[in-house]
C-alpha cells in the first residue's frame, strides 16, 4: 500500500501530497438493502491492524470504522469489528488521529 493511501484528510505534513488527492468514494450495502454512499476518510493502523475511517454522505455526523484488509492490488475488504473492546480501543486512537490533524 502507498503511503498516500493511509493518509488522513488534510495532509501528514510528510511531503506526501494527499491533501492534494481527489476523495475516494465507495457505497456500504447493509443487510437490510440499504445502500450509503461514504468518503474515504482515511487508512490506519492500530496494533498490528488496519482500520477505515469513512465518513456517510447521508447528512449526519457520523463515522464508521471497520477493519481494512487489502485482498490484491485494486481490492480491500472491510471486516466488522465484532468485539466491543477492539472498537471501543479503536475509536480511541481514531480520535487521537483526529486530534493530532
Amino acid at each position: 500500500m502507498e503511503d498516500k493511501e493511509k493518509c488522513m484528510p488534510g495532509g501528514c505534513n510528510d511531503g506526501c501530497s494527499c491533501a492534494e488527492e481527489d476523495a475516494d468514494y465507495l457505497t456500504l450495502e447493509f443487510d437490510d438493502g440499504q445502500e450509503v454512499e461514504c468518503e474515504i476518510m482515511g487508512v490506519f493502523e492500530f496494533e498490528g491492524k488496519e482500520y477505515i475511517a469513512l465518513i456517510p454522505d447521508d447528512g449526519s455526523d457520523d463515522v464508521y470504522i471497520y477493519g481494512y484488509k487489502e485482498t490484491n492490488d485494486e481490492e480491500f475488504e472491510l471486516i466488522d469489528i465484532e468485539d466491543d473492546e477492539e472498537f471501543k480501543k479503536v475509536v480511541e486512537e481514531f480520535e487521537k488521529l483526529t486530534v493530532e490533524e
